[in-house]
């Protein structure tokens, strides 16, 4: 029989039991135990479907950040699209405009010559080839524009002084696409040396010596610009700053003013084969080259019929070169005039173009 004390302690030992073992298992495990002390003993619980329609939210506003960035970057990449066009047009115009000129000059004084027979190309030089019969006498002419002042050279005779060679195996030796004569010479003891100044490669080759007997210099500075005249001290001649060039007689046309033709030269001989040099006022080059079959006066070219001949084609400076049996133009591996010898001759100096 169960007394009232028993039944009331088995009460309590009912309803304790579950705390009693709950704590023999904390002691038995003994779990970490961590506060989270930031948190505010006010804060609410936040349930799972609150937490979801957080997220939902946070998601909606990344997507609307990320629509407007794409938008706003797509824009910006048209708008920059658009203006690269725009300034790759109007440098296309103006680099039209500004050659423009030039183009316009350079058809002009082309047309003047006619149509090229042949024309040699690259990114270093252009030349142009033209036949001429202006009624007196037959020629050739070379339009060259020198891209590269290294285009074109002076050559000495066996790279020696006294040596000599013609303008075919100065052009063969140095692997030229065309060449001509150049200055004058004497010759001596069976050589053949230049006349007065000559300069090779920026140097003198034998010393400067001053302008006489009507003896003007041309050559090329070393910018790729064609200089001339006379020259009565070294250092009138070296403010051009020369590359190369040789000495003859006379100066047909600078600045394009024709230069009176000493009388001398008018007569001997009257006619002849020549060569001569010049340069347009845009910098590009114009040989001349005239046909002769004899040095004696009766065929040929006089010094006037070339002078009045480059003036015409709006060439403002010209030089005349050695003539004669020594005018020879060599272009694209062929000998295109006749020389008076009969043969190419043998001359120190030669004026080459590389391609």
């Amino acid at each position: 029989m169960i007394t009232p004390v028993k039944r009331i302690n088995r009460f309590f030992m009912l309803t304790t039991a579950p705390f009693i073992g709950l704590l023999l298992c904390l002691w038995i495990y003994q779990p970490p135990l961590q506060l989270d002390l930031r948190i505010s003993q006010y804060a609410p619980v936040t349930g799972p479907l609150q937490e979801t329609a957080a997220l939902k939210g946070d998601l909606t506003k990344a997507q609307s950040a990320a629509a407007y960035t794409i938008k706003t970057v797509s824009t910006s990449a048209k708008v920059y699209k658009q203006t690269t066009t725009t300034m790759n047009a109007l440098v296309s115009t103006a680099t039209a405009q500004t050659t423009r000129p030039k183009f316009i000059y350079n058809r002009r004084i082309s047309a003047k010559l006619g149509s090229p027979e042949e024309v040699i190309s690259s990114s270093r030089i252009s030349i142009e080839l033209y036949r001429m019969n202006p009624g007196n006498y037959k020629g050739y002419a070379l339009k060259i524009k020198l891209k590269d002042p290294s285009a074109m050279a002076m050559s000495l005779g066996k790279e020696t002084p006294g040596g000599s060679e013609t303008t075919m195996q100065a052009v063969s030796r140095h692997g030229a696409v065309a060449g001509i004569n150049a200055g004058g010479f004497a010759d001596k003891g069976g050589k053949r040396y230049p006349l007065s100044t000559t300069i090779i490669g920026g140097h003198y080759l034998t010393g400067f010596e001053s302008s006489y007997k009507d003896l003007s210099f041309v050559g090329l500075n070393k910018s790729g610009k064609l200089i001339g005249g006379k020259f009565y001290s070294q250092s009138q001649l070296d403010k051009l700053d020369p590359a190369f060039g040789a000495t003859f007689v006379p100066v047909l046309l600078q600045n394009s003013i024709k230069i009176p033709i000493p009388e001398k030269w008018k007569a001997s001989p009257k006619r002849a084969p020549r060569t001569v040099m010049g340069k347009y006022k845009d910098d590009q080059l114009l040989v001349l080259v005239a046909d002769g079959y004899n040095e004696n006066g009766s065929s040929g070219a006089t010094l006037e019929e070339i002078q009045n001949k480059l003036y015409g084609m709006g060439v403002t400076d010209a030089y005349n070169l050695d003539g004669g049996g020594s005018s020879s133009l060599i272009f694209n591996g062929k000998v295109v005039n006749k020389p008076s010898d009969g043969n190419l001759r043998p001359v120190p100096t030669n004026f080459l173009f590389f391609e």
